[in-house]
């Protein structure tokens, strides 16, 4: 596992996560909002830093939430899409 900091633009907010991999830029990722409901984020950005200690890089990811286009609509707002059976 991997130890990346993230740095959320849309909630101006830093946490560090783990990871299986470091993501990249362009891809998207899933993230637990402060409201308790898990959103997609893309990946806006990744860089290295020399940790204080050794010879290590420690990654760091940039990200912003995902344009829904729903943001602010209720689920009776939504429009309804209907599969052709």
């Amino acid at each position: 596992m991997i130890e990346i900091e993230v740095q959320n633009e849309t909630n101006q907010s830093q946490e560090k996560l783990r990871f299986s991999a470091v993501p990249r830029i362009g891809e998207g990722i899933r993230l637990l909002d402060p409201d308790g409901f898990w959103a997609s984020y893309d990946v806006l950005d990744v860089w290295y830093q020399k940790a204080e200690y050794g010879e290590v890089w420690v990654p760091y990811l940039h990200v912003r939430k995902t344009d829904s286009g729903l943001d602010g609509a209720l689920p009776a707002q939504r429009e309804a899409v209907s599969f052709a059976t």
